[in-house]
């Protein structure tokens, strides 16, 4: 595997790649590895003739700049996973070489929806963030395929939107949230909690797995609440539990019992805050 930090010699690099035909694969990570990060390069390695993954930790998507300070880094051990599971190359930039000109952004991504509910409503600006780094590094891999983890539901569509708005010929590919034997969702922010905390953590899955055993057409604001409340009973503090459209996050109160929607949620355990979703319809992708 080889590694660059410079944006200018990997850039040189993968063109030259792509001018001998090779289709380039592209799994963009913070770093702090675990399998789901792994099964993207692993699908990655199937469908196309080099990967790259990356990893940088961007300080614009984090709201709070205690959490940036926290995020967890093993570079030893994430290099040595890349390496085992056939990664062709990694890109380890440092923050100026994404932000050589400072943080502040001259554009605006016009997200739309996306932007103001549900992870967009509790985190102002993330998507602004997300936005800014995946334009940069999309602009210096210019990959064939785009392989993101279905665990960031609403990452995954605010990127399908980037790469729309900027006319990105860039496949995406979504593939499934990797769990651990017991419902919980892979996680690099896994890593910070406390073993009575990673004992108490599942719980979000069991929620969700619950809207899906229990969801039927009409109004479906009780099955919610319940899921809530049964959240704050185990102690984590609730930003939300909801149910959307699947292809819009369009919030609503009533089914159809036809139109493909996910459950969503975000809560803490004192400060870590975990994320995770379930599709409803087995016709529903992000």
């Amino acid at each position: 595997m080889i590694i660059f930090k410079q944006p200018e010699k990997i850039c040189s690099f993968l063109l030259s790649k792509k001018k001998s035909g090779i289709t380039i694969g592209f799994a963009p990570t913070m770093g702090a590895l675990h399998s789901g990060h792994i099964s993207l390069v692993t699908k990655a390695r199937n469908d196309t003739q080099f990967v790259i993954c990356s990893i940088f930790v961007n300080p614009t998507q984090f709201n709070d700049p205690k959490d940036f300070d926290k995020y967890p880094a093993t570079i030893e051990k994430d290099v040595f996973a890349l390496e085992k599971a056939g990664c062709d190359v990694l890109f380890l930039p440092t923050v100026p070489d994404i932000y050589p000109d400072g943080f502040k952004s001259t554009l605006n991504y016009d997200l739309g929806i996306l932007e103001t509910i549900l992870e967009g409503e509790y985190r102002p600006g993330h998507f602004q963030g997300v936005c800014q780094v995946m334009h940069r590094i999309l602009g210096i891999v210019n990959p064939d395929k785009l392989y993101l983890g279905q665990k960031d539901f609403q990452q995954c569509m605010v990127i399908k939107k980037l790469v729309e708005l900027l006319e990105i010929k860039t496949e995406i590919i979504i593939c499934p949230t990797k769990r651990e034997p017991d419902g919980l969702a892979m996680s690099s922010r896994n890593l910070r909690l406390t073993e009575t905390e990673r004992n108490k953590a599942p719980v979000i899955y069991d929620v969700l797995s619950s809207i899906k055993k229990n969801i039927k057409p009409g109004n479906i604001n009780l099955l919610k609440e319940k899921a809530k409340q049964l959240l704050i009973a185990d102690g984590f503090k609730v930003d939300y539990v909801e149910i959307a459209i699947a292809g819009t996050l369009e919030i609503i109160q009533k089914w159809d019992g036809k139109t493909p929607l996910v459950t969503l949620a975000a809560a803490y355990l004192n400060e870590v805050r975990l994320i995770d979703n379930i599709i409803l319809n087995e016709t529903a992708n992000p």
